[in-house]
């Protein structure tokens, strides 16, 4: 099974590709779409929707899994810009044919980390520690999609993260 893993953001949004094969999970592609903070709403959206189609048509995963939308009330703005860029993802998951599913950003922590309010760095680190990279991957958009993927295998499968 090949997961690609989103976490969208309207600046840059991270993606990270990780094929299951039983016994291990192996990384097959990450990165960040990046957006020009110069240039209008429509352009930005349309520059994540453009990468999100190069990366479906080239590597067609069989699942999208990306951080559900979340707001904290003194930060609704946030939530707005980060609706765009799940928008962008969505269409382009949807003209794919590719199945999304969806995960609280504190479900994919405690999946990976078994702390729901886990740092970053610690995210980071276990998905270093889980696909047996010799770095941690850089910057966290790529690692969080990275572990939304993997948060995706670990839940689907039905077993706990090692």
């Amino acid at each position: 099974m090949l997961v690609l893993g989103v976490d969208p953001g309207l600046a840059a949004t991270g993606y990270g590709l990780v094929e299951n094969r039983g016994d291990r999970n192996c990384l097959v592609e990450g990165g960040v779409i990046r957006s020009d903070n110069n240039e209008s709403l429509e352009k930005r959206v349309g520059a994540i929707y453009i990468g999100m189609q190069e990366i479906l048509s080239e590597f067609k995963p069989d699942v999208l899994a990306m951080e559900d939308l979340y707001s904290h009330y003194k930060h609704p703005k946030t939530a707005i810009i980060m609706g765009h860029a799940r928008g962008a993802v969505l269409v382009a998951a949807h003209q794919h044919e590719v199945p999304v599913a969806h995960y609280a950003a504190t479900a994919i922590k405690m999946t990976l980390t078994g702390n729901g309010r886990a740092r970053k760095e610690q995210v980071q680190h276990m998905v270093f520690d889980l696909l047996g990279l010799t770095g941690p991957m850089e910057p966290f958009d790529t690692s969080d999609a990275l572990a939304a993927a993997l948060c995706h295998i670990y839940q689907t499968m039905k077993v706990a993260c090692p």
